[in-house]
């Protein structure tokens, strides 16, 4: 019977080092991008509630109808209380909007309310009919860093960390 010698078995201690340099540069990187990807996360979150809000204000726009003259006027299901405005004012609306989506405070409000997250503004573009208009909307967040333009009641997004701006037709 021969025996073969066989020698340690195990790691030196240099294979070790450089297993755990090699270990700790790869978590380094990894932990140095976890902020970058919850920034990219809220971003995304709060752009998909601002195209949330954005439907909600298209959906009060098109079921707002035309009513035969003498018949009193119809809020619609969101009030929004933008009812026939479109055609009766040329400057645009600014709506607030809480975290979860919900009107906060009064259309075309002075202040910023407490609890607003978004900011919209719908701008009718010329010449609006009663049948036809167009409208550009623009969601900025957060409410309290975003300024309106009194004058014109358009959102300055400048200040604002993100914004979501769409035009749409609204036929009636």
């Amino acid at each position: 019977m021969i025996r073969r010698l066989q020698g340690p078995a195990g790691f030196s201690l240099v294979e070790v080092v450089l297993a755990i340099g090699v270990a700790s540069f790869c978590l380094l990187t990894v932990l140095a991008l976890l902020p970058t990807g919850l920034k990219t996360n809220q971003i995304a979150t709060d752009s998909t509630k601002a195209n949330q809000v954005i439907s909600q204000i298209i959906a009060d726009l098109r079921a707002d109808v035309r009513l035969p003259p003498g018949q009193a006027s119809k809020e619609s299901t969101q009030g929004f209380s933008l009812h026939v405005h479109w055609a009766a004012v040329a400057t645009p609306d600014t709506i607030y909007f809480t975290q979860d989506g919900r009107q906060t405070g009064q259309v075309n409000q002075g202040t910023v309310p407490a609890d607003a997250a978004f900011a919209a503004t719908v701008r009718y573009l010329f010449p609006p009919t009663l049948t036809t208009s167009i409208a550009q909307i623009v969601v900025a967040w957060p409410a309290a860093s975003v300024h309106v333009d009194p004058n014109t009641g358009v959102i300055d997004t400048t200040s604002a960390v993100g914004s979501v701006n769409v035009f749409t037709a609204v036929n009636r």
